[in-house]
């Protein structure tokens, strides 16, 4: 039997000083989602939350507002109402995957990932993920200040990688 989703969280970083970096690439990604479903965005403990209805089913959005490294802490609110881990749906940037390149991938581990390793440590590593391109800087000690970048000219038009992840979530609701 199929699980449905029924959270999706988009990773990044709260306040629009940080939006277009790519470490928030989630948070535009639920953006248009939420956008295209007609939805809402309320403000609820630590977090901005909205409900879209796909398929008779009910799904939350969120962008937890803790700050990257912390984006776990919203999931005790989801855990609560019987969510359980394969029905959560995490979108995230990855430098591991070339600018653009969207996939989804379930289960694994955070690959160094911050906001991963925060909701692993909350509802372990089942749950799904859609995980978007971001590359990678030569040097390692070069990432935390490049996933604090926007995307560069020349890179793959931002618009396109956030419409390709909105129709890959919708394969997967």
């Amino acid at each position: 039997m199929k699980q449905h989703i029924k959270l999706i969280i988009g990773l990044g970083n709260p306040g629009q000083s940080f939006y277009k970096h790519r470490h928030s690439i989630g948070f535009r990604v639920l953006d248009a989602f939420a956008e295209k479903y007609h939805a809402q965005w309320l403000e609820k403990d630590r977090m901005l939350v909205a409900e879209v209805s796909h398929q008779s089913n009910k799904i939350y959005l969120v962008k937890p507002q803790t700050f990257m490294n912390n984006s776990g802490q919203v999931l005790a609110y989801f855990t609560k109402k019987g969510i359980n881990p394969e029905e959560v749906l995490v979108v995230h940037d990855e430098l591991e995957l070339p600018v653009g390149k969207v996939t989804h991938k379930k289960g694994g581990s955070a690959r160094g990932h911050n906001g991963l390793k925060s909701i692993i440590s909350y509802i372990g590593d089942l749950f799904h993920r859609i995980r978007i391109g971001i590359g990678r800087p030569l040097e390692k000690l070069h990432v935390p200040d490049y996933v604090l970048q926007a995307f560069q000219e020349g890179e793959p038009f931002i618009t396109e990688i956030i419409e390709d992840a909105v129709e890959l979530i919708e394969t997967l609701l």
